[in-house]
Order: C-alpha cells, then structure tokens, then sequence
C-alpha cells in the first residue's frame, strides 16, 4: 500500500509538475544577456511565477547574487510552500541546475574605472557577498577552489569563487599601495595660494608734460591746426564704369584741367591748326639700313622733362601728330579722357586735358589729310573728330545700341572710315555726307574684333584681329549677313590683341597673342596662304590692371616694329621682322611697363603710355 501510495504521488508530481522552463541566456558577440521575458508553469494546480533581476554593468556582482537566489525564497507570497514531496523536490531540481547554468555561463563586462572608484566598487560588491544568503542548491567542491573565508558561498560556481578570490587579492593590492592617501597629499601640494593683489601705483601726470605724438592727417587739421573740410565722397569703381552717356551734338573743346579764358590754350589750339602734315616722300627717303637705323634710336633718351601724367586712369590709345616742328602727343584714357601734351614749350601748362566721351577712348589718330583734325573711338558707341582750328569736337558717328573697338581710314582721303564692332559686326562710314555720317552694317566671320587695319597699298583688303582668328577681307565683297574671308592666319592659340600691315608696302603683318608670342607673316602676296616668317617669344601677359600689349610698326623703318615689355628694368624693345631685338629703351625715368607706344613718321620721337595715365617721350636731346 505504501508503495502503492508512493508510486501515486510520483505520478501526481510528474503530472501536476511538468518540466519547468526559466528564461534562456543567450551570448550575442563578447556581451552577456539575459532575456526578460518569464516563462510561468504550473506546478500541483498553482502558478509558479520566476521574477530574474536585469544584467547590470555597474553593479554586476549584485545582480548575479540575485539571479542565483530562488524566486521561491526570496517571494514568499507567490512561491509554493516547501513540502517533503518527490514531486517538489524534482521540480526544483530542475528549476535550480537551470539557474545553475546559467550563473555559470554570465560573465559581466567590467569597465575601466579609477583606482579610488576601482577599490569603492570592490569594498561594496565584498560586502553585499557577505550578507547574502547562501543559496539552498548543493554543489560539488574540489580542492583547488576552495578558498579561506568563503566557506558560506558554497552555492557559487567554480568561476565565481575565482572571480571572488581576484576581487579580494586585487583589493588587498591596492590598499597596500595606499594610492588614496598618495592622491589626497599631491592635491594639497598643487593648491596654488591665491595670490595677493597686487595695486601697481601710476606715476601722475604732470601737468606740462608733452602728450604722445599723434598724426594730423588722422586729426583732420592742417599744420597750424586749423580743421580741414569734410573730404568730397570718392566715386566707386561701379560709378565709373556706370558714367552717363555724353549728348549727341557737338561739344566745345573745353580743358578740364584749365580756365576757360585761358589765352594760352586759345593760342596753343591756333598753333596746332597750323602745323605742317607728314610728307610721305619724306618718309620714303628716310628708310636706311639697320645699322643706320640702331644708330639714330641710341641717341633718343628720356628724362624727367619728357615724362608727365595727362589722363585720369589707364592710357588705352596712343597718336604723334606728323609735324617736324613741334611735338605734340595725344593719349585716350580709359576714363574717357583725351590729354594733349605738347612737348616744345617745357611747362605744366602745356598739358590739356578733354572730356569728349563717357567710356574707355579705345583708337586715336591724327587725319593723314589733315592733322588738325584728331579723331577718336570710344567704347560709347561715338566716334568724335575734335577740330583743333574751330575749338569743337564733332560727332562724325554714333552707335549705342553695338559697342565699336577699332577704326581705320579705308581712303586715302579720310573721307571713309572703317569701324570694328566688339561683337563681330563692321560699319562703313561715309564723312561726306552732312550731319551724322552715312552707315552700311555688315557681318564678318569673328565673333569679337578688336582692332580693323587697311593695307596701305591695295586699300581695298583690310585685316582684323579676333578672338583667335587674323583675317583678310575684301571691303568689295562684304556681306550684309555673312561676309567670308579672303585668306585667314592661322597657328594663333589664344586671343589676338591686334594686327597691323607694314606701314609703306603692307608686304609683312605683325601680330600680338596672349600665348607669349609675336609673329610676322609674309603678306606680298594675297593669295589662299599667308606663310609665316618669324614666330618670337616674348611675354605678354600684362595681368587685369595692365593694357594689353600692342606690337606696332615704326612708320620710318617698315621692317621693324615696337613692342612694351614685362622685363626689368622697364623698357620698350624694337624687334626686326627676323626676330632679332634691334634696339631696346632704358632710361632712370622709365620704371613702369608702357603698354602701348608709338613712333613718330618721319622723326625720331617715341610716346609710350602706361596704366596709370602717364606718358613717356624717348627723343633727341637737340628736340628738348
């Protein structure tokens, strides 16, 4: 019966206490887990609930002391009542080996604290450990973990009774090192004291002391110290760009930089109208050989008589009046400027300085019919002939709407002008009809030209100079929509600056591009092919602030030409149309680069001009 009974009761425990699951502890990477979720049972008809405390970096010792305890002993109210059943006893069999395995498979991840937190945080998890209460599961001791002191922890696993005893070694270590008392002394040896203040006495004043020098010019008064004027507002570079447009008509010729009922101007302007033009038989007879030639250009030099400022900004046009007996010098600026410098009589007053446009003057040139006559193209869209004997500037031409660049005389005469647009276009100017000049438009081949020059001979052929193209065009053959080239130069690789014909046969072309070269063509023979002679090198990248270079013949002698130069010392180079440097001009006044120059017809004058509005004459001291 007994057995019998004993036999029932093994069945109502199998049967009324399944198996009992507790939450599975899993292991992702290096870091340690326990899952949250419980699993609830039913053990003899009741519910077994397992309460497991969360893995806790900082306190890790704690929460596995209580992961360890049986939630049937640490809640009474929820756990079943210990009975001497078989039933039971299989039950919490098994509950306690799983909470076994998985005690001994956590291992907490302990950080890197300090040695005073390091050896706190052992004191505390030392303590806790010994007011726990010993687990009730029996387990299996060797030898080799048996530790002295931690006989009461004999529910702890083989690893945590190793753990335990590196804690307390580790512990004992560090006390012996007494890093805390180390620590609180080296803290009070590093207070620094707090220094005293410290009053730094000032010496007075004294009363007739001189004060610290201080600039007058920063004070706004004059040396006596009076107080000076409120300065005017400069204008800014927009305002300039930005200048009104002039209106149509004539203008007076009025010097900006001068009184109006200044009677030397009015005698200056009478003895302009009457200087002699340039005589080309004499300009035929003075071509000589290169020898010769370097010979006259050594005796020309400059000083500070032939150096003077005329315009307000950079010079960007450069003419010599022909006469033999005066030297007379007229610079476009690109302010819209026009100054006239005449050399004969050495005084400041000799310098006049006009207002005829409202944008950079771009080409100037004396009438080869009549040199009291200068003519001058601005950017504005006008093209003025300032009369020298009448005291006024005519507008010959007018055009806002297609910014003009360069002009030349397409008649001997100078009765028919040929004008460069900036957007490719070209316009035929005739002078003789009254009021505002007559206008053909046509279109070239370019898309931008910058300068427009007419053979000397065949008059009828002009070159242009573009972007990267040199062209030559028949004027007989232009088109109103689209006008083909007769022959086109090519081997240029950048943008050209200008292009100009030898002055007396037009049997060479000289050109300037911003690759650093200068080349001169064979131009005796207009056929399909233009060859080129001489391809020189030379620097021509003057910048933003610098006009462009501009290599142009010297009228006297046709196979050479002049060329402004970035070398220092400062000069002016002629080249022979070989390639050879004939000649170059120094001198102690020339310390800026002159952009543009040009050589007098029949004389041995140079006028180069810079960016600055200054004007720089190379001449013969008996011409002073």
């Amino acid at each position: 019966m007994s057995g019998s009974n004993a036999e029932g009761e093994e069945k109502a425990g199998s049967r009324h206490c399944p198996q009992v699951q507790v939450n599975e502890y899993k292991e992702i990477g290096s870091s340690a887990y326990t899952s949250l979720r419980p699993i609830q049972t039913t053990t003899l008809g009741k519910t077994a609930k397992v309460y497991l405390s969360p893995f806790s970096l900082s306190n890790s010792k704690l929460a596995l002391l209580k992961l360890s305890r049986s939630p049937f002993e640490n809640n009474p109210n929820n756990a079943v009542a210990h009975k001497k059943t078989d039933g039971k006893k299989t039950c919490r069999k098994v509950l306690t080996s799983k909470m076994k395995a998985a005690s001994s498979k956590a291992e907490p991840v302990l950080l890197k604290p300090s040695l005073d937190a390091y050896t706190e945080s052992t004191k505390l998890e030392l303590q806790s450990t010994e007011e726990s209460v010993p687990l009730s599961v029996d387990m299996g001791s060797s030898d080799e973990d048996g530790l002295p002191g931690l006989d009461d922890f004999s529910g702890l696993s083989p690893y945590e009774r190793k753990r335990l005893k590196n804690i307390r070694e580790n512990a004992n270590f560090f006390a012996s090192l007494q890093l805390s008392e180390s620590a609180a002394r080296l803290r009070g040896m590093i207070k620094k004291s707090q220094p005293t203040e410290s009053k730094r006495k000032r010496p007075k004043k004294k009363e007739n002391e001189i004060g610290c020098r201080r600039s007058m010019r920063l004070l706004k008064v004059d040396p006596l110290g009076v107080p000076l004027p409120a300065a005017p507002a400069q204008p800014t570079f927009e305002e300039e760009e930005e200048n009104p447009l002039l209106p149509p008509g004539p203008l007076e010729m009025i010097p900006e930089n001068q009184d109006d009922s200044n009677e030397l101007f009015k005698a200056s302007l009478k003895t302009w109208a009457e200087m002699s033009k340039t005589s080309k038989e004499r300009t035929k007879e003075g071509l000589s050989s290169i020898k010769s030639y370097k010979t006259n250009l050594s005796g020309m030099v400059i000083s500070e008589a032939t150096v003077r400022k005329v315009t307000r900004g950079a010079i960007s046009s450069v003419a010599l009046h022909p006469s033999e007996v005066r030297t007379l010098v007229a610079a476009g600026a690109k302010s819209g400027q026009i100054g006239l410098w005449d050399l004969t009589q050495q005084c400041e007053d000799q310098i006049y300085v006009f207002y005829p446009h409202s944008q950079p003057v771009s080409c100037l040139y004396f009438s080869p019919t009549n040199p009291a006559h200068l003519l001058s193209l601005s950017y504005d869209g006008t093209l003025r002939c300032g009369d020298f004997s009448s005291g006024i500037f005519e507008e010959v031409y007018r055009n806002e709407g297609s910014s003009p660049s360069s002009f030349d005389f397409l008649a001997e005469e100078a009765s028919t002008l040929l004008v460069g647009h900036w957007d490719g276009h070209l316009s035929l100017l005739d002078r003789r009809t009254p009021g505002t000049s007559y206008e053909k438009f046509f279109n070239s081949s370019l898309g931008k030209i910058r300068t427009v020059h007419v053979h000397p001979v065949s008059r009828q052929y002009f070159i242009t100079a573009g972007l990267r193209d040199v062209h030559v065009y028949d004027a007989r053959c232009l088109n109103s929509k689209r006008s083909q080239p007769l022959i086109s130069l090519t081997g240029h690789s950048k943008s050209v600056a200008s292009a100009y014909f030898s002055p007396v046969t037009g049997n060479r072309v000289v050109t300037t591009c911003a690759d650093c070269k200068l080349r001169v063509f064979d131009s005796s023979c207009l056929s399909s092919q233009i060859p080129l002679l001489t391809s020189i090198r030379h620097n021509t990248i003057t910048g933003r602030w610098l006009t462009r270079f501009q290599a142009v013949w010297d009228p006297k002698q046709e196979d050479c030409f002049i060329v402004g130069s970035m070398a220092h010392p400062r000069r002016v180079e002629v080249f022979h149309e070989t390639g050879k440097n004939v000649y170059s001009f120094f001198g102690d006044c020339l310390v800026s680069v002159c952009s543009l120059s040009v050589m007098h017809p029949t004389r041995y004058v140079l006028a180069g001009g810079n960016s600055s509005g200054r004007l720089h004459v190379f001449m013969h001291q008996e011409s002073f």
